[in-house]
């Protein structure tokens, strides 16, 4: 397998890294409705708690960023996922996917092995 250089653009590097996580976050993105929209204030406090709950919801969640947002795409992309504590899966024009591991029930990451539950015996 060949290595891949890291990528020399900023916005590149803003990504989470490619591999099999990244294409299974992608291809269920496609079909999600953006959740969060970034407006005119840019990333506010209501915003990020906004994509918190989204995030906590949801575990992907779809961004839409305004044409009248202060800031470039770019730098509301990083703001979110630094402000949720989440990755970039993907932008997209002025569309954002991020993904953070739900702690309980992950959906695209195996979680930690749960311990069996308790063997019965009959008669019990």
């Amino acid at each position: 397998m060949t290595k891949v250089a890291a990528p020399t653009s900023p916005k590149k590097r803003s990504l989470m890294e490619s591999g099999p996580l990244r294409r299974a976050l992608r291809a269920a993105g496609h079909h999600l409705a953006p959740v969060v929209q970034v407006g005119k204030e840019g990333v506010s406090e209501p915003v990020l708690r906004a994509l918190d709950r989204a995030l906590l919801d949801h575990e992907l969640v779809k961004v839409k960023i305004g044409s009248e947002s202060p800031e470039d795409r770019f730098a509301v992309a990083a703001a979110l996922a630094a402000g949720a504590g989440a990755r970039l899966a993907q932008i997209l024009g002025r569309t954002v996917l991020v993904y953070r591991r739900h702690p309980k029930k992950p959906r695209f990451e195996p979680g930690p092995a749960a311990p069996p539950p308790p063997q019965r015996r009959r008669g019990e």
